[in-house]
C-alpha cells in the first residue's frame, strides 16, 4: 500500500504513535524490513540518503516501491536529507513519494527559498516535503552526517519556518545525533523544547538520529508529539554483526543464500523492537 508522507503521518498524529523510518541500502534489508512490519501489521517509511540513493541507484527504489504495492501495510518511499534541489528532483523522477530537503545550514532566508521552490515541484507530483531548522548532531560514524554540537529548534522560528514555506512534516532538532553514540557521548532529548514546538507547530513532528537513544527518551518524545523516528545504524549494525560470525563460521559460505538469512533475521529483531518501541505494531489496522 503505497502512500505519501502526510497520508501516513496523519493517522499516527492523531493516535499518539510514531511511524518507524528504516535506512534502506540494500535488498536483504528492504526484504527483513518488510516481512518483519507486514508480520507486525505495522506502517513503514522505507527510506534513503543521498549517499545510498547514489550508491544503489533507481533500481533499488523500483524495488522498495514493488514492495509497497504488493504489502498490505502503508509503505512510504523517502529520500532522507536531501541535499539540493536536484537530487530531490531526481528522487521524485525515480518514484519516491516523501522526499526531505535540507537546507538547515544556510541563512534562515536562503533555506525558505530553496524548501519553497521544493514544495511547489513535490506538491504538483502528490509528493510529501519534510525540512527542519537547526541541526542534528553527529556520532562522527555516520554517513548521513550533522554537526559536531546540536543546533536546537527554535520553536517560535519552527512555525514561522512552516507558514512560509508549506511543508508537509518538520524535522525537530532536540538533542539527537546521527550514529551510534560511542561510550563517552551520552545523548539526552530536550523534551521541553519538543514540547514548546508542539505548542506551535500543528504539522506531524520528525525525530532524526534515533539510533541508541535511551527508550525511555524515545517513549517520552512519542508522547510529546514525535510521529516519525528515523532508525539507520541499529539495523544496519545488527545486519552486519551478524554478517561477520556468519563468515568467520563458515569462511567457505560464497552464496548470498547461505551468508543472509541470519543477518536478516537480526536485522527484523531490531525492526520488531522498534516497532513496539514507537507503538507502531498493529497500527496498520488505522488505515
Amino acid at each position: 500500500m503505497l502512500m505519501n508522507m502526510k497520508e501516513i503521518l496523519a493517522p499516527a498524529k492523531e493516535n499518539g504513535f510514531a511511524v518507524p523510518a528504516f535506512n534502506i541500502g540494500s535488498d536483504q534489508l528492504l526484504k527483513a524490513v518488510m516481512r518483519e512490519v507486514e508480520r507486525l501489521n505495522s506502517p513503514v517509511i522505507l527510506e534513503m540518503s543521498p549517499d545510498e540513493f547514489n550508491f544503489v541507484g533507481d533500481t533499488q527504489v523500483h524495488a522498495m516501491i514493488e514492495e509497497a504495492r504488493k504489502s498490505p501495510v502503508p509503505v512510504v518511499i523517502h529520500l532522507d536529507h536531501g541535499d539540493t534541489y536536484e537530487t530531490v528532483c531526481r528522487a521524485i523522477q525515480a518514484g519516491m513519494t516523501s522526499v526531505m530537503i535540507d537546507a538547515s545550514k544556510l541563512p534562515y532566508e536562503e533555506n525558505v527559498a530553496v524548501t519553497r521552490k521544493v514544495v511547489e515541484t513535490a506538491h504538483h507530483c502528490n509528493v510529501s516535503v519534510e525540512s527542519e531548522l537547526g541541526t542534528i548532531g553527529s556520532t562522527g560514524n555516520s554517513i548521513e552526517g550533522g554537526t559536531e554540537g546540536v543546533i536546537y529548534t527554535i520553536p517560535e522560528e519552527a512555525r514561522h519556518f512552516i507558514e512560509d514555506t508549506g511543508i508537509d512534516t518538520f524535522a525537530a532538532a532536540i538533542g539527537t545525533a546521527h550514529g551510534i553514540y560511542p561510550a563517552d557521548m551520552k545523548p539526552e532529548l530536550r523534551i521541553d523544547i519538543l514540547n514548546e514546538i508542539t505548542d506551535q507547530v500543528k504539522i506531524p513532528l520528525v525525530l532524526h538520529g534515533g539510533s541508541s537513544n535511551k527508550d525511555e527518551e524515545i517513549r517520552e518524545a512519542v508522547k510529546n508529539g514525535i510521529c516519525k523516528i528515523n532508525i539507520s545504524s541499529d539495523i544496519k549494525k545488527a545486519f552486519y554483526d551478524k554478517t561477520r560470525e556468519v563468515l568467520k563460521e563458515h569462511p567457505e559460505y560464497r552464496e548470498p543464500l547461505e551468508i543472509y538469512p541470519e543477518p536478516m533475521k537480526a536485522c527484523a529483531a531490531v525492526v520488531k523492537e522498534k516497532c513496539d518501541l514507537f507503538d507502531s505494531t498493529g497500527k496498520a489496522t488505522l488505515y
